[in-house]
């Protein structure tokens, strides 16, 4: 797959910051509300102290998010730091991460204990469940946001989470694709990690420092 090389503007992504659900040691998905933790308010404090380092006070940018509580949480506090109005803020349902299917909100003690290891361990991908969503089609989804902003004016902070950032980093920058998942995806990247990404090529803003599984 080609990077997409023709986007105008920078995109910097970020992960959200630790969650209830990632200290509990829960499977998140597409959950709709899973709130940070102290840990992860600080990551997002981190990201948007980085941002502001990088861009200086209210830089020119669009807000996007996934509607998840938990990227329009690290939004908010990233926004503060930069002087832009979290009210401003874009949100696509594109953005969610991966659906987990009868698996969500469960323990992954419990649901290795069932089905062994929910970790595909050479490319730290987390496994699709049987009724859970599929690689490539969170390929599709994502695939399908960047096309409809791919001509939109200035930079923009896109807030979203662990699986679905690997995917659209990894379509972004034309990474191969992962041969058991059929979609291409990037590198892992902790918790509270931003990232920019302009004409194809990807450079790390700041590392987080997340430990969740992952």
């Amino acid at each position: 797959m080609a990077a997409r090389t023709q986007r105008r503007g920078r995109d910097f992504i970020a992960r959200h910051g630790e969650t209830v659900f990632n200290a509990a040691g829960r499977l998140q998905g597409e959950a709709p509300h899973t709130p940070l933790t102290r840990a992860g308010f600080a990551q997002a404090d981190e990201m948007g102290e980085a941002l502001r380092h990088a861009l200086g006070d209210t830089p020119l940018l669009t807000l996007w998010a996934s509607p998840t509580g938990r990227a329009l949480q690290t939004l908010a506090v990233m926004a503060e730091h930069v002087g832009l109005d979290w009210h401003g803020a874009k949100t696509d349902p594109r953005l969610i991460e991966i659906g987990m299917g009868s698996w969500g909100g469960r323990y992954y003690a419990d649901v290795i204990a069932e089905v062994g290891d929910v970790v595909d361990r050479p490319s730290g991908l987390l496994l699709s469940a049987p009724d859970g969503e599929l690689y490539h089609q969170i390929a599709e989804r994502v695939s399908g946001w960047l096309t409809d902003t791919d001509d939109d004016p200035g930079d923009r902070l896109v807030i979203m989470h662990g699986i679905s950032s690997r995917v659209m980093r990894g379509v972004m920058t034309g990474a191969p694709v992962v041969e058991r998942f059929g979609a291409p995806a990037a590198g892992h990247l902790p918790q509270g990690s931003l990232v920019m990404i302009e004409a194809g090529v990807e450079t790390i803003v700041h590392l987080g420092g997340g430990g969740e599984v992952v």
